[in-house]
């Protein structure tokens, strides 16, 4: 059976489903994972480390797997990357020690990053040029929907005097829940597409990666996913840090997460007149610069309620990220290897959630718990600019239906998770 773009998106809910369990067991367990590590006698600097191997083999990883999706199948990568998330959770819940921790923390963010490779190649070998914000803005609403429910449930169940044994329970919990993404998953798995066929007999070549990052787009897309990843990855790793040190509990931390993953909901919803109103360069762009400055606000020692504010219309601002660069580096990428620019983009995003949190973590011991966002607040800046000057030509309106039937004849394309992104 094959798929046909613009046509039955049944797949595309099921996808949206899996995606939800399997975001919700990794945003229920990154802060489970730092209360666990607290417990056990981290201090702000070992939290970022634990944060940041989360990304350390995606990061080696990313590349190999895209390559091989560009020229094969992709929907056995998303049972993997369950087994892989629900193992790390759980092993992670079980770890007696802060190495043990760490490492079962990277065996997590390699399901993770499995199964957004895999899900991403299938929206955009199942999406026309023209459904592709769409469609990417509807897959990523997976990843928000499991970043509402994951915190919420880890702060429900984290609390007390037994902070250890509350934090190792919510990760096995989140275990569980991941393990939940089979039922949706199922009936992706063993369907292929015209391009999976086309793709097995016989591969493409290779399009160098060095003319991939060449291409104009390229890197503007990346960065500006690196940069929205990494303010949610430490808003997630580091919110309950600045909870501890400004007395607020975990179960209010886990409400003030989930209204920001509530927010970006809420702009996936309307993303599509959101780009008819601005187009894609100037969004993006205006969004990063308002998710700069409400960054930096967070260092300061706000009342609760305004920074429930500020993490609503951070939320908000953040939704737009990363399915525009998807879309931006889908579209830029040279035919045939779209699967592996995606997978550079995803790179992209590994090397901040591991140079991220530990910058956060050496920033916070020399300047405070809040200086991260400061931190966070430039790097979204850098972001807006390449928001405006990096953007590539949007194809006009009437190029579309040329562009829709190269698609469907070209070789296949590839997406946070994930984050959790996401």
């Amino acid at each position: 059976m094959t798929y046909e773009p613009g046509r039955n998106r049944s797949w595309l809910l099921r996808l949206v489903i899996a995606f939800s369990f399997a975001q919700a067991a990794v945003s229920m367990a990154r802060p489970a994972v730092s209360y666990r590590a607290l417990a056990l006698g981290a201090d702000e600097r070992a939290v970022g480390v634990i944060a940041g191997v989360y990304a350390l083999l995606p990061l080696f990883a990313a590349v190999p797997l895209g390559r091989r999706t560009d020229h094969g199948r992709c929907a056995p990568l998303l049972p993997i990357g369950v087994v892989l998330i629900s193992g790390g959770c759980a092993l992670s819940g079980l770890a007696g020690s802060l190495t043990a921790m760490a490492a079962w923390s990277g065996v997590m963010g390699l399901g993770h990053l499995c199964f957004v490779i895999g899900a991403q190649s299938i929206v955009a070998r199942q999406s026309a040029p023209d459904e592709q914000d769409r469609n990417f803005g509807h897959f990523t609403i997976g990843a928000s929907l499991g970043q509402l429910v994951g915190p919420v449930a880890a702060g429900a169940l984290i609390g007390g005097p037994d902070m250890a044994g509350t934090s190792a329970l919510a990760l096995l919990v989140a275990a569980g829940g991941c393990a939940v993404a089979f039922t949706s998953l199922w009936r992706i798995e063993f369907r292929r597409t015209r391009t999976d066929a086309r793709a097995a007999k016989g591969p493409a070549a290779r399009v160098p990666v060095h003319r991939i990052l060449r291409t104009r787009g390229v890197p503007g897309g990346i960065f500006i996913s690196l940069a929205v990843l990494s303010a949610t990855d430490i808003l997630t790793a580091y919110l309950p840090v600045v909870g501890e040190h400004r007395g607020i509990a975990p179960s209010v931390i886990g409400v003030l997460l989930s209204l920001r993953a509530g927010a970006t909901i809420a702009c996936r919803l309307v993303m599509t007149p959101l780009i008819n109103w601005l187009g894609r360069s100037v969004l993006i762009a205006t969004t990063c610069l308002l998710a700069a400055l409400l960054c930096a606000g967070i260092a300061l020692p706000v009342p609760v309620w305004a920074l429930g504010v500020m993490l609503v219309l951070l939320g908000f601002c953040l939704g737009v990220g990363q399915p525009l660069s998807m879309t931006t580096v889908v579209q830029a990428a040279p035919p045939g290897a779209r699967s592996t620019a995606l997978a550079l983009r995803l790179t992209g995003n590994r090397l901040g959630q591991v140079a991220a949190p530990a910058s956060a973590g050496l920033i916070a011991g020399v300047a405070g718990t809040a200086a991260p966002f400061v931190m966070l607040g430039g790097l979204l800046l850098v972001a807006a600019t390449l928001g405006f000057r990096g953007a590539p030509v949007e194809r006009p309106e009437g190029a579309r239906g040329t562009a829709r039937a190269t698609t469907t004849q070209a070789a296949p394309a590839a997406e946070s998770t994930a984050d959790n992104g996401a």
